[in-house]
């Protein structure tokens, strides 16, 4: 009798220890983890959003740091160099595997 009362609880101990595995290690066993993030890197691709800060330089490419400390290229030189130095607010979209922000317009924050 004592051996089945020890194996149940090993066997319930045993299931518990695989769950919490399953648990802690996601994507393949819980739900659609990983096969949310495309569409949303394409939402985030296609909709415009605004960001604020400044306008560094780097060589020939201009780049935008945010007061998070976070970077982004921006792809249009010619039209963000008279912004170098400055703090500004950049619509566009942003390619997030490349980290660019597609400038679609670009003005001074008046801080």
């Amino acid at each position: 009798m004592h051996s089945i009362k020890r194996d149940i609880i090993f066997g319930i101990c045993l299931s518990a220890l695989v769950f919490l595995g399953a648990l802690a290690w996601g994507g393949p066993f819980i739900g659609a983890g990983t096969g949310a993030t495309p569409v949303q890197a394409q939402q985030s691709q296609s909709q415009s959003a605004v960001y604020c800060g400044t306008v560094m330089r780097n060589g020939e490419q201009f780049l935008l740091r945010e007061s998070s400390g976070q970077i982004y290229r921006l792809d249009d030189p010619q039209h963000v160099q008279p912004f170098e130095g400055k703090t500004v607010k950049v619509t566009g979209k942003l390619d997030t595997d490349a980290k660019l922000i597609h400038v679609e317009r670009i003005e001074p924050l008046m801080v």
